[in-house]
């Protein structure tokens, strides 16, 4: 057994495994090393769970009652969601592994597997993963086509030259999206960072800062240059 590890933040991740001592073996394990472990046993129930709560890494049985495993990670990427998929599977054949790949799994392992190899596995997808969402730095005051922000401060100076009072969450909100400006940010990503939820309130509560966004730095709000919603997707600042 591994050391128990100290993570900034725990990692939560989710095992779909229809059969009762793997999955139960599973969890306890995935606990000992400080992770947050959520279960589900078949297809339908995992999609359900990564619909309502945000995952560093998703474990994934191929064989599943109901819906396979391959299914399931093919319709969690068709959401746009690029959590990590570690697959397990039974069978061990070449086809079975590039199928996987295929379908968006970012690891694949055959049963039986050595624990000790599962775990660093499990922790070098969500160190990968929570890399490649480290953002750009932004200093506490950030102008843009003569606007001004002061995160520190929760102000800005809008498109009429007239301040506006900023919520926390609305300063926390613009920093996130500036830090990663050009790039779009997920609604997912952006829930647990700006409202740090584990079970998120609807899509609704972001639409609606971006709305006072618009209406803060936009010329046009109808057609806005800077603060854009990508459907199905999340949210986007250009400059």
């Amino acid at each position: 057994m591994a050391h128990k590890r100290d993570t900034p933040s725990k990692a939560s991740l989710l095992v779909v495994e229809d059969e009762e001592s793997l999955r139960e073996a599973l969890k306890l394990n995935l606990e000992l090393e400080n992770y947050e472990v959520s279960v589900a046993v078949t297809g339908p129930e995992a999609l359900k769970a990564v619909k309502n709560e945000f995952f560093d890494l998703i474990i994934l049985d191929i064989m599943l009652p109901e819906m396979d495993g391959l299914a399931v990670c093919e319709t969690i990427r068709m959401q746009h969601n690029n959590v990590p998929i570690l697959f397990l599977s039974a069978r061990n054949s070449g086809a079975d592994r590039v199928e996987g790949l295929r379908m968006g799994g970012d690891d694949y392992m055959t049963k039986p597997f050595n624990l000790e190899e599962l775990l660093l596995r499990v922790d070098k997808l969500i160190a990968k993963n929570r890399k490649i969402r480290e953002p750009h730095t932004v200093a506490n005051i950030f102008e843009f086509n003569k606007c001004r922000i002061d995160f520190s401060a929760h102000e800005c100076l809008d498109k009429d030259g007239n301040v506006q009072e900023l919520s926390k969450k609305e300063a926390a909100l613009l920093k996130l999206l500036i830090e990663h400006k050009g790039e779009v940010v997920s609604r997912d990503h952006i829930l647990q960072v700006v409202w740090g939820y584990n079970v998120y309130p609807t899509t609704r509560t972001i639409d609606n800062f971006i709305l006072n966004f618009r209406k803060y730095f936009e010329q046009d709000s109808r057609n806005p240059e800077h603060f854009h919603s990508v459907r199905g997707i999340g949210y986007k600042f250009t400059e």
